[in-house]
């Protein structure tokens, strides 16, 4: 179907791919892989069209049409969930007129037996059945199977597209491109505003269409359920290996020490080559074999091997000043987008170096709430936010933001300060682009290579209170461990909004569970919080919750929706009363332990033994210790 012969593409000196030739087949299903920045996006762009090759060509069949989702793209909101999906069936349209046309002409004429007739029907015919082959008549049963596959509730379909996240926005763009059903579909990273139940939805999609599929992904399960080949992009060559994923990595290590053992013999005969050289160089006798190995050295090709990347982020946020107590006080906070209500009620307090995830659904609030925390949008209800917050946010789109037209070191040139400026280049190489990629341009960069960038931007600014959007979404998995340790190290307040449990493992310890339009509060990490759920992942976990359906959400209220307002008031203050107490008792308790341990200390001298006033007021201490921690224990 698609074919590619001698590709070449050069962005710097060292060019990204050379000679690079291969066949994507009908029904292929290609997982493309590499390290980030290897290629892997400029490939399936190249493949699409949108870019152009140096040199070499891409050949594709003039009756083939290809459908690319990018990582990022420009999304419409001035249009219903339906009406921006119906876009899909701009041909279908074109060809429905096409249709009427040739029969409106057919019935016209009247020259039945003739040449030209014979061929308007022939030509009326390929239209029709090329027309009914696209799924014409069907077409809105297939929108509506497949929105509601990709998550969508049927209640959805009439909201303003502008009322949804950007995730629900690419869910969109998705269903429309597999509904043009073209003959071979680009996906890069097609999961990542994907739940589980719309991920597998997808992978049954993909398994049983008649499409070729060439994919990015950083989805191992998904990769390995959808994809029957692999081609790895490595020293700018592509390595076709026509198996599944995992049983890709088995071959590619295997073939990896066979390129270490080629590499070592090729490093020896060199040394050996150059050795003779040096040493008979200046012998009369000798200038013949001399000759001889020169040429040699010089028709020798260099072996290469594709390193590791275990280049570690090395990443610490700087010193900043110290926050109030509480960065965040969220009292009865509510959003709704006209008659759609988000979620309301909302009561939470977030206390100074607490690290909370926030899971849930796409589409039930969660980055709406960051919003809200950030003033971006208007809320009903009181939301406070501490004194002396300084706050770095990391939003979802956060590497659109980035200006294309400067390079990866002018772009960390202009928000550096102060000394960090002469370590620059350090930190850049911290990040993988060290040498020649810190002068490559914003706009070549992957979706990987950018939110790397992203991320340098917020270390460079001191912040004591981190909200990260879906900061993994374009990480590769060392990137995400080292992040994962800075943010550990982190002595501010952190809001991680993400579905990555490996990622919250170990990383939070307070979970925020957003559904049916309320926000309910697990305490403990990440694990804590699906046991309690009796799920593995958190996509299986938030599954149990209401869909996000007007008809569906209920007031977060302690009993029942029927609760009263002045009710809800009362308990809270009730609750916040008992804070209150609880404080006083930890701090009077903390003073009567370590007034405690210094009448240990004096008793322990002998000179004290038999001090009976000592005795009496370490007896009179520890009964009040017992009744203030008893107190303590049962609020």
């Amino acid at each position: 179907m698609i074919s590619v012969e001698g590709l070449k593409v050069e962005f710097g000196v060292k060019p990204l791919f050379t000679d690079v030739s291969f066949v994507i087949n009908e029904r292929d299903r290609i997982a493309l892989v590499g390290k980030n920045g290897a290629g892997k996006s400029t490939m399936l762009k190249i493949l699409a069209g949108i870019k152009t090759p140096t040199a070499g060509t891409v050949s594709v069949p003039n009756d083939c049409t290809i459908g690319y989702l990018p990582q990022v793209m420009n999304l419409q909101d001035d249009t219903t969930v339906r009406e921006e999906t119906r876009k899909a069936f701009a041909d279908v349209d074109k060809m429905k007129a096409k249709v009427d046309r040739l029969q409106k002409e057919m019935e016209e004429r009247t020259d039945y037996e003739s040449d030209s007739y014979m061929e308007l029907v022939e030509r009326f015919t390929m239209a029709h059945e090329r027309y009914m082959m696209m799924g014409a008549e069907s077409r809105e049963a297939e929108m509506e199977r497949t929105l509601v596959g990709l998550g969508f509730e049927r209640t959805d379909f009439d909201r303003p597209t502008s009322e949804f996240s950007g995730g629900w926005r690419m869910r969109i763009e998705l269903a429309k491109l597999l509904l043009r059903h073209h003959d071979v579909v680009l996906l890069d990273e097609p999961t990542n505003h994907l739940d589980i139940e719309s991920i597998q939805w997808l992978e049954q999609f993909l398994a049983t269409s008649s499409q070729a599929v060439v994919l990015v992904s950083h989805d191992r399960a998904f990769i390995n359920n959808v994809t029957n080949r692999t081609l790895e992009i490595s020293c700018s060559h592509v390595i076709d290996y026509r198996v599944k994923y995992d049983e890709y990595v088995v071959l590619r290590k295997e073939r990896r020490e066979q390129q270490l053992r080629a590499y070592e013999n090729q490093q020896k005969e060199i040394a050996d080559t150059k050795a003779f050289i040096e040493r008979f160089r200046y012998q009369a006798t000798k200038a013949v074999q001399v000759q001889q190995r020169i040429r040699q050295l010089e028709k020798i090709v260099p072996i290469e091997v594709d390193e590791v990347d275990n280049s570690a982020l090395r990443l610490k946020f700087p010193p900043c000043l110290r926050s109030g107590d509480y960065p965040v006080i969220c009292d009865e906070v509510g959003k709704t987008y006209g008659e759609h209500n988000v979620f309301h009620n909302v009561n939470l307090t977030i206390k100074r170096g607490e690290k909370v995830a926030f899971v849930g659904k796409n589409g039930e609030g969660k980055s709406t709430l960051v919003k809200c925390i950030m003033n971006e949008i208007p809320f009903d209800g009181t939301l406070k936010v501490g004194h002396n917050i300084q706050i770095g946010y990391f939003a979802q789109n956060q590497a659109q933001l980035l200006d294309e037209n400067l390079t990866v070191f002018e772009t960390i040139d202009n928000v550096a300060r102060g000394e960090i400026r002469l370590r620059i280049k350090d930190i850049l190489g911290a990040f993988m682009f060290g040498g020649e990629e810190s002068d490559k341009y914003v706009k070549f960069l992957s979706g990987g290579e950018r939110s790397r960038l992203a991320m340098i931007r917020l270390l460079l600014e001191p912040v004591n209170f981190l909200i990260l959007d879906e900061p993994t979404n374009h990480l590769d998995m060392v990137s995400k461990d080292v992040l994962k340790e800075a943010i550990k190290a982190f002595d501010g307040t952190v809001i991680v909004v993400s579905h990555d449990r490996e990622f919250l493992d170990g990383l939070v310890d307070k979970v925020y569970e957003f559904g049916g339009g309320m926000v309910r509060e697990h305490l403990g990490g990440i694990y804590d919080y699906l046991r309690t759920k009796n799920a593995q992942t958190i996509s299986e976990a938030i599954e149990t919750l209401p869909s996000p359906s007007n008809k569906e959400r209920v007031a977060p209220t302690p009993a029942s929706s029927q609760v009263s307002y002045a009710e809800r008031k009362a308990e809270q203050k009730k609750n916040n009363r008992i804070e209150k107490r609880r404080k006083e008792l930890e701090n009077k308790i903390e003073e009567l332990e370590q007034r405690k341990a210094e009448l240990d200390t004096l008793l322990m001298q002998p000179e004290n033994a038999a001090n009976m006033q000592m005795v009496n007021d370490y007896t009179a201490l520890q009964a009040e210790l017992d009744k203030l921690e008893e107190e303590y224990f049962s609020l």
